[in-house]
C-alpha cells in the first residue's frame, strides 16, 4: 500500500501523496473530497482521487481510458449536479464530463480555446467562465463545454521582487474560487522548476471575473524561501473548504534531493484575515506535524501488486507510456500478458520512496523479450532484459550484449537505495545473481530532461510473441 501522511493521532505529516502527483485539482462535494492531477504522457490518465478528510486518498477512476496526448495540469470542479475535468491535451483545452467521479466519463471535446493550466468558475447568476495560461480568461456556454466569444487577458500577475531567483518569469495555473462576493484568483509564479525558489503562490481577488485585481497584501502565499529547505519549487495551489467552514491549500513541490519522484502533493491549512484575504497560518510549519482536517479516513493509496482492478480494467498504479490504444493484453489479478511489438510501449508505475524494491516474474514465449527498467522516457531509461539469447544489460537505452540463460522464466528484482540502482535475478526465486550492470540516477528529471516527468518503473515487452509478467512486488527499502 502506499504510503500515509496521516500519522494516526490526529495529525499528518506532508506530502499527502508520495510520488509525481503534480498539479493537483481538489474539489468538495457535500462531505467528500475528489482530486486529480496532470497525467502527462501517460494513459490511461487523469486518473480520480476520493477523501473525506483531505489527507488519506483512495484511487477510484481514471477518466480518460485512451492516449490522447501530453496533459498538463487539469481542473476538476463540480457545477449543477456534474463533474467536469478541462484538461489542456498538447496545449488545446479540452472538457470531460460525468455525474459521478466513478464514471462513466465523456470522450474529451474540444472548448475551443489553446492554452494550458485551466481554471473554472461560476458566478451567483450562473455565468461560468475558464481562465488558463498567462491572466487570459474566456466566457462559457451555459453547459459548459465551449468557449463563448474571444479570450482576454484580465490579469498580469504579482510583480515579487526582482533579486529573487527563480526560473522565469511566468504566470500559471490561475484557479477561481467565489467567495463572499469576490473572486479569488490564485496563480503560480516564477517556474515550476528551475531553482528550488522558483515556484510559488499568489493570490489577489476582484469584484468581477475581469478584474481589475487587487494583490494580496500576504503574497507570496506559498514560496521556498531558501534552497536548504527540504521541499523545493512550492506551487500551483488549489482552495478547497471543509464542511466545517475551514480552509485549505493543496499544492505540489519536489523534495530536496529526490527530484527523481517527481512533483509530490503537500497540503496546508488557511486563515482568513479579518479585511477578507487568506494566508498560511504563521506557526505552520511544512515539515512538522499538523492538525489534520475534520473527517473520516478512507483506504489510503494504491495497491501496487495487482495489476487488475475489481471493475476488471488496469490497475491504478499502471499506465502506458504515449500509447494505450493498440496495445493487447490480457490481464488477471497478479498478472498480464502482453502481445509484444516492435512499436510496444512500456508499463510504467510510479514509485514513492528514497529507496525501494521492485521485484517481477517473467515468462516469454519464442521470438518476445523483456525488460525491467527505471525508466524516464523514451530516450533515458536503464535496467535488465531478456531474450531467447539470454540476458543482458540496458544503460541509458543503450543494450549490451547478451549472457546465455538457458530458462524462458526469470525472476528480476532491482534495488534502487537512494539513486543507486542494483540489479539481481534468479530462475527459481531461492538462489539470486547480481547483475554485472548497476546504475546512478540521481541526475533523471526535469531540470536535466525536460518533460516535466520522473523516474518510474517500467516493464517492457518487445519483439514479437506475448510476454507474461506476474506476482509483481514493490516495497520500501
Amino acid at each position: 500500500m502506499q504510503a500515509r501522511g496521516d500519522l494516526g493521532n490526529g495529525t499528518y505529516r506532508n506530502p499527502i501523496l508520495a510520488g509525481d502527483y503534480a498539479d493537483p485539482s481538489v474539489v468538495r462535494v457535500g462531505n467528500d473530497y475528489y482530486m486529480t492531477h496532470s497525467s502527462f504522457k501517460f494513459a490511461p490518465g487523469l486518473l480520480i482521487w476520493h477523501s473525506k478528510d483531505l489527507v488519506n486518498w483512495e484511487p477510484i477512476a481514471k477518466a480518460l481510458t485512451d492516449y490522447a496526448g501530453d496533459i498538463w495540469a487539469p481542473d476538476l470542479t463540480y457545477y449543477k449536479d456534474r463533474f467536469y475535468i478541462y484538461a489542456p491535451i498538447n496545449e488545446e483545452i479540452m472538457v470531460l464530463t460525468a455525474m459521478h467521479p466513478h464514471g462513466p466519463w465523456s470522450d474529451p471535446q474540444k472548448v475551443g480555446v489553446q492554452g494550458i493550466d485551466p481554471g473554472h468558475v461560476a458566478d451567483s447568476n450562473g455565468n461560468r467562465y475558464l481562465f488558463f495560461s498567462d491572466g487570459y480568461m474566456v466566457e462559457l456556454a451555459e453547459d459548459g463545454l465551449s468557449a463563448v466569444g474571444s479570450p482576454r487577458k484580465v490579469y498580469d500577475g504579482w510583480a515579487f521582487p526582482k533579486e529573487w531567483v527563480v526560473e522565469g518569469n511566468f504566470m500559471e495555473s490561475p484557479k477561481l474560487t467565489f467567495h463572499n462576493g469576490y473572486f479569488y484568483l490564485t496563480v503560480a509564479q516564477g517556474g515550476t522548476s528551475g531553482p528550488s525558489t522558483s515556484h510559488m503562490v499568489a493570490s489577489a481577488r476582484s469584484k468581477e471575473p475581469w478584474g481589475p485585481y487587487e494583490h494580496s497584501p500576504h503574497n507570496p502565499i506559498i514560496r521556498t524561501q531558501s534552497r536548504n529547505e527540504r521541499w523545493c519549487s512550492k506551487g500551483h495551489g488549489s482552495l478547497v473548504d471543509t464542511p466545517d467552514g475551514g480552509w485549505w491549500i493543496v499544492y505540489h513541490a519536489y523534495e530536496k534531493g529526490y527530484y527523481t519522484l517527481g512533483r509530490q502533493t503537500l497540503l496546508e491549512p488557511l486563515e482568513w484575515t479579518e479585511d477578507g484575504w487568506f494566508r498560511v497560518p504563521l506557526h505552520c510549519k511544512t515539515d512538522e506535524p499538523i492538525p489534520k482536517p475534520p473527517g473520516d479516513a478512507v483506504p489510503h493509496g494504491m495497491t501496487y501488486g495487482e495489476f487488475q482492478e475489481a471493475s476488471g480494467g488496469l490497475g491504478y498504479p499502471w499506465s502506458w507510456y504515449q500509447s494505450s490504444n493498440d496495445i493487447q493484453y490480457t490481464l488477471q489479478k497478479q498478472a498480464i500478458t502482453i502481445q509484444a511489438a516492435p512499436e510496444a510501449a512500456p508499463l510504467v508505475m510510479m514509485p514513492e520512496d528514497h529507496s525501494y524494491a521492485a521485484q517481477v516474474e517473467i515468462e516469454l514465449s519464442e521470438e518476445s523479450e523483456a525488460q525491467l527498467l527505471l525508466f524516464y522516457n523514451g530516450s533515458t531509461y536503464s535496467g535488465f532484459g531478456i531474450s531467447q539469447e539470454g540476458l543482458y544489460g540496458i544503460i541509458r537505452g543503450w543494450e549490451t550484449p547478451s549472457k546465455p540463460f538457458p530458462h524462458q522464466r526469470v525472476i528480476v528484482r532491482l534495488e534502487n537505495n537512494e539513486h543507486e540502482v542494483v540489479f539481481y535475478y534468479s530462475a527459481d526465486g531461492s538462489v539470486w545473481n547480481k547483475f554485472e550492470h548497476s546504475f546512478e540516477t540521481s541526475g533523471w528529471h526535469h531540470n536535466t530532461l525536460g518533460g516535466f516527468l520522473a523516474l518510474r518503473i517500467a516493464l517492457w515487452a518487445k519483439g514479437s510473441g506475448e510476454v507474461t509478467f506476474r506476482n509483481f512486488i514493490y516495497q520500501k527499502l
